[in-house]
């Protein structure tokens, strides 16, 4: 086994093709490809995850929500990967009528048997076993508190494809406090950015803004307890706009909504609810259609203020947004609502965290009252924390030694 000093031959998973016009998540899964190429690691991306890709506009019958083109897909992960440098070293299998695309049979085969380190972001690979080599393969969990129940309450077949990886990572920081017996141990890690991307300067608009999903997938339950998304948290919130006047606030959602599971909002969609309770509203899929769009969108940005989902703010597990990441190394300060982030990450300047409406409000004031202060620490916070050198070298370390 190689030391992770050594040049390391490392295979990243993603969900970048899945998503074609979500920038964030392109931003979100690129960063550890390009943060270990920038460390001179011969590095790979494979996208074989067996979700069919799905549409956001219903497709060419506006009834289509199901991709059966890969072209897009294709077109856009190609595109990314050869912007930074790795148009030859990307394989995608669209699933929807099987096929690969990128590497040949062959090299894939050659690359993933030889590779030090598959690096399975997400758990997106939908059969480890497929592209086991000679090297560990690594799950990483970037969905705290759910992935944790949906271990805990019995799911074979999720349970066999965590347990085919050597080792398990995790967003959730204290993950492993959680009343959830899982059987596995979960390591601490953060999301890598490459700060060379997020360069600071001057916000252009007078506003503090997010970029969220109302709902992403039906709540869960353990024991009774409900465990559910950003819907829930929301409505805590939404007088907050007229507590913190003339300050602004934006959401950018998607028109996406999952009526079967998302929080009763009456007969309006959640864009509407907002616009009600004095919020800016951004179309999400228009803001951040792509890499550029998105980035642009967080810089422009005075700061960011976001609820988190309600299973991490119960789950308490210290989660930290890849997107919050970004906005910190862009300069821009952040509130979020609290998941057990105090001793993991400096509160109070640059990144401020909140459990109920006063302390959030109390929070945009200070950060408003204080901008240069608050937007230096952040950028510094994020050089710190979450520099892709420093979070990537410490996790190729921990994964290639050899008592792991």
């Amino acid at each position: 086994m190689k030391r992770a000093g050594a040049r390391l031959r490392v295979v990243v998973t993603g969900l970048v093709a899945q998503h074609p016009c979500l920038g964030g998540v392109t931003w979100d899964y690129l960063q550890f490809p390009l943060g270990l190429a920038k460390l001179g690691h011969d590095v790979y991306y494979l996208e074989d995850s067996g979700e069919w890709p799905y549409t956001l506009d219903g497709g060419p019958s506006g009834t289509e929500w199901v991709a059966r083109d890969p072209t897009p897909n294709v077109s856009h992960l190609a595109r990314v990967m050869e912007r930074f440098g790795l148009g030859e070293r990307w394989a995608y299998r669209f699933p929807t009528a099987p096929r690969w695309f990128g590497l040949s049979e062959a090299r894939r085969r050659e690359v993933t048997d030889s590779a030090d380190l598959i690096l399975d972001v997400s758990g997106s690979l939908e059969d480890p076993e497929r592209h086991r080599g000679r090297g560990r393969l690594v799950y990483l969990d970037t969905d705290p508190v759910f992935t944790q129940i949906k271990l805990a309450v019995g799911k074979p077949a999720f349970r066999a494809r965590v347990a085919a990886h050597d080792l398990h990572f995790s967003f959730g920081e204290r993950v492993g406090a959680l009343p959830f017996a899982t059987g596995f141990r979960w390591r601490p890690t953060r999301q890598p950015v490459v700060l060379e991307e997020w360069r600071a300067g001057a916000a252009t608009r007078d506003v503090y803004s997010t970029v969220m999903s109302w709902t992403s997938y039906p709540p869960l339950v353990f024991e009774g307890e409900s465990f559910g998304q950003k819907d829930v948290e929301f409505q805590r919130f939404l007088d907050l706009p007229r507590r913190i006047a003339p300050m602004a606030l934006e959401v950018a959602v998607g028109a996406t909504r999952h009526v079967d599971w998302e929080s009763a909002v009456g007969a309006v969609s959640p864009h509407e609810l907002l616009r009600r309770a004095g919020w800016r509203v951004a179309d999400a899929y228009q803001v951040g259609a792509d890499l550029d769009a998105y980035r642009d969108y967080v810089v422009s940005s005075r700061g960011e203020w976001s609820v988190q989902k309600h299973g991490y703010v119960r789950g308490q597990a210290g989660w930290f947004s890849c997107r919050s990441a970004c906005y910190l190394a862009a300069g821009r300060p952040v509130v979020v609502q609290d998941t057990g982030l105090a001793g993991l990450l400096p509160l109070g300047e640059g990144l401020l965290a909140f459990s109920d409406r006063e302390g959030a409000a109390a929070a945009l004031r200070e950060v408003d009252a204080n901008y240069p202060r608050h937007a230096a620490a952040a950028r510094a916070l994020a050089g710190e924390y979450f520099d892709s050198r420093r979070v990537l070298t410490a996790l190729l370390e921990e994964a290639l030694a050899s008592d792991a």
